[in-house]
């Protein structure tokens, strides 16, 4: 992944903040949408592209497009920095391949100690009724 290749190919716009923040929401466009053509990238290969859009299948739009947003901030640069450095945390960590999960068998002493004790409990139980003559 070339990270310098997919912000050139990332596409910022502004808009206003909803919500609450006086006139400063009212005149100031300090909300970034953060928008990635998935299908359109030449910084990925196509394994990468096919990780990408099942891990973040959620995400996606029918036109594989990664849409994100920020208004954390009333500063515009401050909010495409963080909605940048989201973006790119959410890709690295869509690439991670897990492991396989190696399946183990259950070691031999603690059968042997599961069986020992299921013993012994029968053991008491049978120590508990009256005997027969």
């Amino acid at each position: 992944m070339e990270t310098d290749t997919i912000i050139a190919e990332l596409q910022f716009k502004a808009v206003r903040s909803s919500g609450a923040g006086g006139q400063n929401v009212n005149k100031v466009s300090s909300k970034v949408l953060l928008t990635f053509d998935l299908k359109a990238s030449q910084a990925l290969d196509e394994e990468e592209k096919a990780l990408i859009e099942t891990k973040l299948a959620t995400k996606l739009t029918s036109e594989n497009l990664l849409i994100l947003n920020c208004d954390e901030d009333r500063s515009q640069l401050k909010n495409k920095a963080i909605v940048t450095k989201r973006f790119l945390e959410l890709i690295e960590k869509a690439l991670i391949i897990p492991k396989k999960r190696k399946p183990t068998r259950v070691p031999k002493s603690v059968v042997e100690k599961r069986l020992k004790d299921k013993s012994s409990v029968a053991e008491i139980k049978q120590n508990r009724k009256k005997p027969e003559l």
